[in-house]
């Protein structure tokens, strides 16, 4: 029987940096090398509880399409407080990714991981309760915040602990989990409906996650805290601890660990403030970070959030249609069980994301999705006008497109690469504030949608939103960091 040896590939190394540990190929006894390292429990757990976080986002965002018509009509709420109840939840995500999602650089991956969570639970109970307009803004402000927080945190938390030859398809295997949340949002949304066809439905709609998120919440408090964020502040015992904790197996390997102390200088000398991340270090990353991820964003919730009221228009249940209660709840079901159809599509798109990001690369993915989304958007637009049938398909064809082509490329490639491209004590800012940016585009969008789709026109907007994507293309390209299979221990060092 042949056994397994837990060597590296340089056995006469005794002091290594967290990611060498962590990078550690095993060996058969023939000399033989496994294509990577498995995963530990700990390292899968951390992955799981990660991915949890992607599928609340995606169910609460998206689940806005269905709820914001039923909120508006219990709420008798007028154009502009409509506008404020769509964005709302996302405003709390812009200010969560900064403001949140960088207390990760001084607080630690862990305690922020675990704060996002209650904060959400929080929020969540509380908007199931609200009575009036002022404290339902709140509570999807509050919601918004823990979501914005995530951003940087539960990528840091898989990035920082897992292989870098897998974490292109890790990082993404748990943001796949926000299309999955997207979808089972309207899913779940459409299901309500059925069962419980009352302008109150989007409450019951909202509770189906509470219990779930409580049970995530109380998971997150087993697990290990980032041994990398721990080097660099300086805590090298516990480093040490928590990785030898992170790769535990049986048998037991490494039997001993021992960090190299070398990061620490470099954090010392360069800092932690949001101005590090315009220092000629960082400047690139923090632009190459950032404007792409804006311009994906103003695409993605626009079409997102406001693809069941599109799709309810081509099949002529549009707001025109609309008489009663009963005819919006008519109309909702229709729509969203369309919007299930399309929306799934932004699964198949992160699951070929996730095959071949560690194989051709983020840069590539991120201007052929581009490009992809752009020409969706203008087959929907081609939608506007046709006769019949042909609208439907039109419409139906360039979304699903659109879906699938922003998750394989700029939807998923501008998150992890803004997880990536920062040195790890700048990082959860770095990453904080390109969510942030992006945030931007997003509230932006699903504020103005309405708005825009009233006074230019759905042929127009779409066009817009085409230029916008082959500008992202560009942008992508002048400033591209390829970062595909590199060690995050490397990334911002200066060479020596």
């Amino acid at each position: 029987m042949v056994d397994l040896l837990h060597r590296a590939k340089n056995p006469g190394s005794d002091i290594k940096s967290v990611q060498e540990y962590i990078d550690e190929v095993p060996i058969w006894s023939d000399g033989t090398s496994l294509p990577s390292t498995p995963l530990t429990g700990m390292q899968w757990r951390i992955w799981l509880l990660a991915a949890a976080g992607k599928f609340f986002e995606g169910f609460v965002v998206f689940m806005g399409g269905i709820t914001v018509p039923l909120i508006a009509r219990e709420f008798h709420l007028a154009a502009a407080e409509k506008g404020f109840v769509t964005s709302a939840s996302l405003a709390g995500i812009l200010v969560g990714t900064m403001l949140l999602g960088g207390l990760s650089d001084y607080f630690g991956r862990k305690r922020m991981f675990i704060a996002e969570m209650i904060i959400f639970c929080l929020f969540l109970a509380l908007l199931i309760l609200v009575q009036n307009f002022t404290s339902l803004i709140i509570c999807l402000i509050g919601v918004g915040l823990a979501l914005g927080c995530d951003y940087p945190t539960a990528h840091m938390i898989i990035s920082e602990s897992i292989p870098s030859v897998a974490r292109g398809r890790l990082v993404l295997g748990a943001f796949a989990f926000q299309a999955i949340g997207a979808t089972s949002g309207l899913a779940i949304g459409a299901l309500v409906l059925v069962l419980h066809p009352q302008l109150d439905a989007w409450r019951w709609m909202y509770a189906t996650a509470l219990l779930p998120a409580v049970l995530i919440t109380a998971a997150r408090f087993f697990i290990t805290e980032s041994a990398n964020w721990l080097v660099v502040r300086g805590d090298h015992e516990k480093a040490e601890g928590a990785l030898a904790r992170l790769l535990h197996r049986t048998p037991r390997y490494p039997a001993v660990v021992n960090v190299s102390r070398h990061v620490t200088n470099e954090a010392r000398a360069t800092g932690q403030n949001i101005w590090s991340l315009f220092n000629n270090r960082n400047r690139r990353a923090t632009i190459f970070a950032s404007v792409p991820w804006f311009i994906q964003d103003l695409g993605t919730y626009g079409i997102g959030v406001f693809t069941p009221t599109l799709i309810a228009a081509a099949l002529g249940k549009g707001p025109d249609k609309i008489r009663s209660p009963a005819d919006l709840v008519a109309s909702g079901i229709h729509s969203a069980e369309a919007s299930v159809i399309t929306t799934a599509m932004l699964i198949v798109g992160i699951l070929f994301a996730i095959a071949l990001s560690d194989r051709l690369g983020r840069i590539r993915l991120q201007i052929f999705g581009f490009l992809g989304c752009g020409v969706g958007l203008a087959i929907a637009s081609f939608s506007i006008g046709a006769p019949g049938s042909a609208q439907i398909m039109l419409i139906f064809t360039g979304v699903m497109l659109f879906n699938f082509m922003t998750n394989l490329g700029p939807n998923a490639q501008t998150y992890l690469l803004a997880g990536e491209v920062f040195p790890t004590e700048v990082r959860g800012m770095g990453a904080g504030f390109a969510a942030m940016v992006a945030k931007i585009g997003a509230v932006a969008t699903t504020f103005g949608f309405p708005l825009l789709l009233a006074s230019i026109g759905t042929t127009t907007l779409l066009w817009c939103l085409v230029v916008t994507s082959i500008l992202g293309a560009v942008v992508t390209w002048l400033f591209r960091i390829e970062t595909t299979g590199v060690n995050l221990d490397q990334i911002g060092r200066s060479p020596t």
